[in-house]
């Protein structure tokens, strides 16, 4: 259900939902970075990490020169830099990423650095079973969510494997939803800032029947507005819940709960959409997926 503003409004309707089958209602997952110690404090930064299904957020507050390597990385990730650039060394290549930017990073050996520090987001799916390991929420996957259908990953970009990186400094543009751009592992839409709260008379409560979605706050603050489907085992229900969350924080949202945000801060609110791996039916809205020329979707 959209506001008939919201550009979402125009996704093909997947026809009446199923009912929601019953011992798969999972609780949603929280990490307030602002406000919880972080899971690695080293002399690189801060770093605090939050898992979903498929899918390790973590979060850096850098120090200056901080350097972030991964050996024998399995798959492809994402480094998001709302600030300051980085520098990306990866197979032999050194890569120079400008500040509000988006970069994805193959697999293999690698190492970010920030000259001048600030904070970062890096994504990977949870075949980094090191890091995944390490997150705050670490067993709240112990119980499998067979609903939620195992990773594949997207096929490979066009062109071959390197780092890539996009600027965020795109326009709004009228039938678009957010900036959204897409790798072989994730989705990352980088929502246009709301300038103080959301009009409340323009919500967007919806759900998705099989895969989470995640929602990092950079800035602001917002309230997250969860509800759960009655099924016909009452084991399964649970009480409305409003979760406000100041910046930096994470929530991940698992199906088929219904959900809808508000954002409620005075000033900038940002926030972030996660989706591991991309989602079909943004990417076959012609124009929405930024970088779309450069990685396909699966035939």
């Amino acid at each position: 259900m959209y506001d008939k503003s919201d550009p979402r409004a125009a996704l093909a309707p997947k026809g009446a939902p199923a009912a929601p089958s019953t011992g798969l209602i999972a609780e949603a997952q929280e990490s307030y970075f602002y406000r919880d110690a972080p899971q690695i404090d080293d002399a690189a930064g801060q770093t605090w990490l939050i898992r979903g299904h498929n899918f390790v957020l973590a979060w850096t507050q850098a120090q200056p020169g901080g350097s972030f390597a991964r050996k024998d990385q399995p798959d492809e990730y994402a480094v998001l830099l709302p600030e300051g650039g980085a520098t990306i060394e990866w197979n032999g290549d050194v890569t120079e990423v400008p500040g509000f930017s988006l970069a994805f990073v193959p697999a293999g050996d690698s190492v970010v650095t920030l000259k001048d520090g600030g904070s970062m987001t890096r994504l990977f799916t949870t075949k980094s079973t090191d890091l995944a390991e390490q997150c705050s929420n670490a067993r709240g996957y112990d119980t499998p969510r067979t609903h939620i259908p195992a990773f594949e990953p997207w096929p490979d970009p066009k062109g071959g494997w390197k780092v890539r990186h996009y600027s965020l400094d795109v326009p709004k543009e009228e039938g678009r939803f957010g900036r959204i751009f897409r790798c072989t592992t994730m989705m990352v839409n980088v929502l246009d800032p709301f300038e103080g709260p959301r009009d409340p008379s323009k919500m967007s409560p919806h759900h998705h029947d099989d895969f989470e979605q995640c929602s990092l706050a950079i800035t602001g603050e917002f309230s997250h507005y969860l509800r759960w489907p009655w099924t016909t085992d009452m084991a399964d229900w649970r009480e409305d819940r409003t979760v406000t969350m100041g910046a930096p924080s994470a929530l991940v949202i698992p199906p088929p709960v219904i959900h809808t945000t508000r954002a409620s801060g005075p000033d900038t609110n940002q926030l972030v959409d996660i989706f591991c791996p991309p989602r079909t039916d943004f990417s076959e809205k012609p124009g929405w997926v930024l970088n779309a020329d450069d990685y396909p979707m699966p035939s």
